[in-house]
């Protein structure tokens, strides 16, 4: 049987899971909060970045994402970075909603899976 590796667990959840070369990354959020929709975005996709290099894989590499919106009109201009950000034609299949955060301070929180 295949071994499952968790990372910065807890017992609510993973911060990220490995799984036969596949890795799934928790949702991630802003640390500065004061930071519009823009500036929280790039630094969630900083924490990607981060934490992607940190399981031997990058965004090349992106499967799926899921991007949750505090707002949906901030759709456009997330998806701004989010196009930026991307590798040319390595966009993932990715859903993206509004949704009631957990802190109402968090405008954005994306999550990726991704394999090595």
């Amino acid at each position: 049987m295949s071994k499952i590796t968790r990372h910065q667990s807890n017992p609510v959840l993973s911060g990220a899971v490995e799984y036969h070369g596949f890795v799934f990354l928790a949702g991630m959020t802003a640390d500065d909060l004061s930071q519009d929709v823009l500036g929280q975005t790039q630094q969630v996709l900083a924490k990607i970045d981060a934490a992607l290099e940190g399981h031997g894989t990058d965004k090349t590499r992106l499967l799926q994402a899921q991007i949750w919106l505090k707002d949906i009109r901030d759709r456009e201009a997330m998806n701004k970075l989010w196009v930026e950000w991307l590798p040319k034609e390595g966009a993932p299949a990715r859903a993206c909603v509004q949704a009631n955060m957990a802190d109402p301070r968090h405008l954005v929180e994306i999550m990726v899976t991704a394999c090595r």
